[in-house]
């Protein structure tokens, strides 16, 4: 006969009461199955679990063992069901989360402090690159879901959600002649060089780039490239150069750099946030963490 759930459950609330009419009572049973179901038990185990006398019902030391060792059992399979409910519900868990570095200053610490206060038991594994890689992570299943900067390409098989829309601003040495302007019109940039970024790895913000100096008259001259936003505002904070930045760069708070908006309503000027994740394969936590992103 197998040992079941209900074998322990009776034998522990027998043993916290030590009496069979009220344990029977507590089970929502009568006396008499109840005394079968430890009998059954007994001989399951091949153990005296009970000292029966005329005086009472008494537990034998098997009979303690086994109830601290029950009870132990049936709270560690309550809280096995209570936590793959938890996961399943997108709760608790793990989440693998890639996103590119330009967006690893702002949105990405509000997300984490959100999803830390209303998911506690998720655990959120970060992975930063570039938007090409991401999304061959997103194909071979070693991430689910990633922030990235459109237009991001090979994601035909993949979930794209725009989740905001953030502006390009320039950013100038401190000292430079236009930074005592409170906004800037693109083509006055026209004669400055440039910190640009390498299209291999911030292949979004380098094609913006390029498209809104070409809408504004020019092309931009390039006095160096970089990979990421550090690395732009390194060649600006040396006085070398200007660069072109999406705004959550004005957070880094780099040290003789100034940021000025940019005027003019061209869409190029505008870099759109998304959130990409397999079609069709959300788990719930990639589902919570998404409403979070579009709530931010």
């Amino acid at each position: 006969m197998e040992l079941t759930q209900r074998m322990l459950q009776q034998f522990v609330v027998l043993a916290e009461e030590q009496h069979f009419g009220r344990a029977a009572e507590r089970l929502d049973m009568s006396q008499p199955p109840l005394s079968q179901a430890i009998q059954r038990l007994e001989r399951v185990l091949n153990v005296a679990l009970l000292d029966r006398s005329s005086r009472g019902t008494r537990l034998t030391p098997a009979g303690r063992a086994f109830a601290e060792d029950a009870r132990r059992l049936l709270d560690a399979q309550a809280a096995a069901v209570d936590r793959a409910r938890r996961v399943a519900d997108g709760q608790e868990g793990e989440l693998r989360l890639g996103f590119v570095s330009s967006l690893g200053y702002d949105l990405l610490p509000r997300l984490l402090r959100r999803a830390h206060a209303e998911l506690p038991g998720l655990r959120v594994h970060l992975s930063q690159h570039a938007s090409i890689e991401l999304v061959e992570l997103l194909h071979d299943g070693s991430l689910d879901l990633a922030l990235v900067r459109l237009p991001v390409s090979g994601a035909a098989r993949l979930d794209v959600q725009q989740i905001g829309v953030e502006r390009l601003v320039a950013v100038l040495p401190e000292h430079h002649p236009l930074a005592a302007e409170p906004a800037l019109d693109l083509w006055a940039l026209a004669e400055q060089e440039f910190a640009l970024p390498k299209p291999s790895a911030l292949p979004g913000l380098a094609q913006q780039v390029a498209l809104a100096c070409a809408q504004a008259g020019f092309a931009p001259r390039p006095l160096g490239l970089a990979d990421d936003l550090p690395g732009l505002l390194s060649y600006v904070a040396a006085g070398l150069c200007l660069a072109l930045v999406p705004e959550q760069a004005c957070s880094l708070g780099i040290p003789g750099v100034t940021y000025r908006p940019l005027r003019g309503d061209s869409p190029y000027l505008e870099t759109r946030v998304a959130a990409v994740h397999r079609s069709g394969g959300s788990d719930a936590a990639v589902r919570k963490v998404l409403g979070m992103l579009t709530a931010l």
